[in-house]
């Protein structure tokens, strides 16, 4: 059996300027990276002006060990739209360093249903996450001089919330002090580091939508506050220019191609358990306006990337779904379920019920938060019996929605044509109950306070019986809503393997609230941020790290990949 890296490598890729063809692109607007990828100018979208397509969300239940294959469902339903006729454009999430050196490994796909050059795609790419985290740092090192220059803007150095960032996991950076050496070297303080995708400048890069809008944005980030807890952004310093400079050419998106020759665009990625872990806005509307199709993904499970999706995203940009694919597996539902994963592969339809009610209250959030129509797509292995199988088709079927069997990772977008039937019968007719993108709502409103936006996604998304704000967050909550910053949506920080703050609590928990321990605004990005549980914003290698595993031979050759 081939791995998804030797077969990634035994297919022949188009010339990116075929690819660029096919997807609509004049070659005036192609900047190509090599062969196999390539920068589409953001000017394209202004300079010719499209109808925009369908817009398709992928979307999971709560992952597990193992796992659900939301990106490969992704990638193989683009494939199948287009093997059914249909012209499509996906529009993905570039992956970080810190999983695919960690324990997550790539994020470009699996078995034969993956975007290609996956080598380039899993590393440095074509270094949007280097200028993101160079623009970021610019920002520290000019808080800093600052400082060290005589502190007009009159910073409390216990009261800066701007850090610096890696793309990569690296615990020992999660709290350092910083200036020591004596008066040449700084002022001593604390800080730390997030990793890249956490990173504010990450969000402002994914949300942004024109090189104008993001150099306002940029201007907005709040960086620290005075002794009179006044805030001080990135504007004050006048570091707006020189960081837009830095990412000027990185918010170009990004062309690569499937293993079967569909047009996509890889752009941005921001985690979905600690930022709002979506594509770039810009690249989103680029294939929406290349394509009659648009399919996308939002990271994790339902109740943060695609919450985020449709209650940050969609909000900010103006998108509205025409239909949501909710992905699943029969050997995650029984891990939710209670089997280990070492058994996993075993039939057992008492754990696959118990498990069940976990894709339901997803797919009931979609379709009855959300008024969006909804498909599962049942992302098939060779172990699952045709019993487990047909329990969660009948399911969902008790629940008003389809499942679909797929098979993209094994046979490619030949595996996906039924799940792109159904996916185009919900786009242009909509559900059995009326549900369209016309019908699409948020799960909390605009004039709604702080408070009440968080206890809303507790609530009605994650099914909370309620939220406890720590002395710390109540403070925190009221300063913002003092500052103005009380419109905002909210980006919930949150374990991305339950509903609840406790990663342990799998399935469909009851009885159990959310407590929110710390609040800051990403005045930038446009949110405010909601930490639960003991979420952290840099992540560290596990003891056997896939780094161990990865090696390149004489020629070049990357193995151990994924």
């Amino acid at each position: 059996m081939l791995s998804d890296i030797e077969i990634a490598q035994s297919v022949t890729p188009e010339h990116i300027s075929k690819i660029a063809e096919r997807a609509g692109v004049p070659q005036e607007y192609l900047e190509m990276y090599g062969n196999y990828k390539a920068k589409v100018d953001y000017n394209l979208l202004n300079d010719h002006p499209h109808e925009p397509g369908k817009l398709i969300l992928v979307t999971a239940i709560n992952p597990t060990p193992a796992g659900e294959g939301k990106t490969t469902t992704t990638v193989g339903l683009a494939d199948g739209l287009r093997k059914i006729g249909k012209n499509v454009v996906a529009a993905l999430r570039e992956p970080s360093l810190g999983p695919v050196f960690g324990i997550k490994g790539g994020a470009a796909g699996g078995g034969y249903a993956q975007v290609i050059p996956m080598e380039d795609i899993n590393l440095h790419f074509t270094g949007d996450f280097h200028a993101i985290g160079a623009a970021n740092n610019l920002l520290a090192a000019m808080i800093d001089n600052h400082i060290q220059q005589g502190n007009a803007l009159g910073f409390d150095v216990r009261k800066i919330t701007w850090k610096r960032c890696v793309d990569m996991n690296d615990r020992q950076l999660r709290n350092i002090v910083c200036g020591l050496g004596g008066k040449a070297h700084g002022v001593p303080r604390e800080d730390g580091f997030d990793i890249t995708v956490a990173s504010e400048i990450m969000a402002i890069f994914c949300l942004a939508t024109s090189i104008s809008d993001l150099k306002e944005r940029l201007a907005r980030i709040v960086v620290g506050y005075t002794r009179d807890d006044q805030p001080i952004t990135a504007g004050q310093l006048h570091a707006q220019g020189a960081m837009c400079a830095l990412l000027k050419d990185a918010l170009k998106p990004n062309l690569v191609q499937t293993l079967e020759g569909t047009p996509a665009f890889v752009h941005g990625g921001p985690f979905a358990n600690i930022a709002h872990g979506c594509n770039s806005i810009m690249a989103t509307r680029m294939a929406m306006a290349l394509g009659d199709y648009c399919v996308t993904e939002a990271g994790f499970g339902a109740d943060l990337g695609a919450e985020k999706f449709l209650d940050i995203k969609c909000r900010l940009a103006g998108l509205k779904p025409d239909a949501v694919v909710v992905v699943a597996t029969v050997r995650a539902l029984k891990n939710h379920g209670g089997v280990p994963k070492a058994k996993v592969t075993e039939e057992n339809l008492e754990a696959l019920e118990a498990g069940l009610p976990n894709l339901l209250q997803h797919v009931d959030n979609i379709t009855n938060v959300y008024k969006l129509p909804c498909v599962v797509a049942i992302n098939r292995f060779p172990h699952d019996t045709d019993a487990e199988l047909e329990l969660v088709e009948r399911k969902c079927r008790e629940l008003g929605v389809d499942a679909v069997r797929s098979e993209v990772a094994a046979r490619g977008g030949e595996g996906g044509m039924a799940l792109a039937e159904e996916v185009v019968r919900l786009c242009e007719q909509g559900d059995a109950e009326g549900r369209s993108a016309s019908t699409f709502e948020f799960c909390y409103p605009d004039d709604a306070s702080l408070a009440e936006k968080i206890e809303a996604i507790a609530t009605r998304v994650y099914h909370a019986d309620g939220v406890d704000f720590t002395p710390n967050a109540k403070k925190q909550l009221a300063q913002l809503e003092d500052l103005g910053f009380g419109g905002m949506p909210v980006c919930m920080a949150k374990t991305q393997y339950s509903f609840s703050d406790d990663p342990k609590l799998l399935g469909a928990p009851r009885g159990f609230r959310i407590t929110v321990r710390n609040v800051k605004v990403s005045a930038g990005a446009g949110f405010v941020v909601a930490l639960t549980g003991d979420i952290m914003t840099m992540p560290g290698l596990g003891k056997d790290p896939a780094a161990v595993h990865i090696d390149v031979d004489e020629t070049g050759k990357i193995t151990g990949l994924f």
